[in-house]
């Protein structure tokens, strides 16, 4: 019976599983269907973002404003970007060529240009490509000298101060002082009031120019003085004595000038003066007139009353 039983198991093996076992899905949920088949799925990535715009190069160049000249030197280029949030802009970028090129990343920037004490500006806006650009500059420009009569006065001996005259006060705003003889002095187009001082006393001279856009305005302040050499002396003609402090005063008491030396130089304009010498505790004095252009020695003798 045993051996019948065994005999019938290996048949049943051999010929495979029941056809309801071979059909089940091995994935089957005991509780319910079949377990839905794992599956692979891409992420989920960002839209793609277009290309950054790529730097390029700024080129400019600078005009006269009127005869649209170009301006080839004295030029100072400042490019500054304009964040356009109110706050101070910076500066990115500087250059004195007379056609500068800049390489600047894509936004807005503001490029200035300053020609002596005239100014240009303008907002440009970059986009990846090349641009070319040019600001006219509203200026022009004054060269001054001094003379006496009809010498010229040497450049080291007169000096030059410009304003620009604010209401009814001729020198309401310095624009420069210190100009030297025949130095070019870049100006925005207007008037200017022009104070040329010879020597370091009262020779002033004033005088109001225009300046016009594209022109260098020439200009010669004309002085009425003279150079005066101090001298304290024992006798008329005889050497002077070193040391001596020599003032010069006004009739009215008003003191022109200070010196002290052998034989000192002022330069005065004209009119009538007192001077005053001391030396070794004595004070001598001497009445005297200056005449234009008739440079001379003024000489104070040491002698008592």
């Amino acid at each position: 019976m045993r051996m019948r039983l065994a005999a019938t198991a290996l048949a049943m093996l051999a010929a495979g599983p029941p056809a309801a076992l071979a059909q089940q899905d091995p994935f089957q949920n005991r509780l319910g269907g079949a377990l839905p088949s794992p599956s692979i799925t891409s992420p989920n990535l960002p839209p793609s973002l277009p290309p950054a715009e790529p730097e390029a190069q700024l080129s400019l160049s600078a005009l006269l404003s009127g005869p649209g000249t170009a301006l080839r030197q004295g030029l100072a280029w400042r490019i500054y970007e304009d964040r356009g949030d109110g706050t101070r802009p910076s500066i990115v970028a500087r250059s004195i060529e007379a056609e500068p090129h800049f390489t600047l990343a894509p936004g807005a920037y503001v490029a200035t240009v300053t020609y002596g004490f005239a100014s240009a500006s303008k907002r440009i806006v970059m986009g990846g490509q090349p641009t070319t650009d040019t600001l006219r500059v509203a200026a022009g420009a004054l060269k001054l000298s001094g003379a006496v009569g009809d010498q010229k006065i040497p450049p080291g001996q007169v000096t030059f101060s410009v304003f620009v005259p604010v209401g009814t006060n001729s020198e309401g705003r310095l624009v420069r002082s210190g100009i030297k003889t025949a130095e070019l002095l870049r100006l925005p187009e207007g008037t200017y009031h022009v104070v040329s001082t010879y020597g370091e006393s009262n020779a002033i001279q004033r005088a109001d120019l225009r300046v016009e856009n594209g022109k260098v305005t020439e200009a010669t302040l004309n002085h009425r003085a003279a150079t005066m050499t101090l001298k304290l002396v024992a006798a008329p003609g005889a050497e002077a004595f070193a040391g001596t402090a020599f003032s010069v005063l006004t009739p009215g008491g008003d003191t022109i000038r200070e010196a002290i030396g052998a034989f000192p130089q002022v330069t005065l304009a004209e009119g009538d003066y007192v001077l005053i010498a001391r030396h070794d505790g004595q004070v001598y004095t001497r009445e005297f007139k200056v005449e234009s252009g008739l440079d001379r020695d003024i000489e104070v003798v040491a002698k008592s009353g």
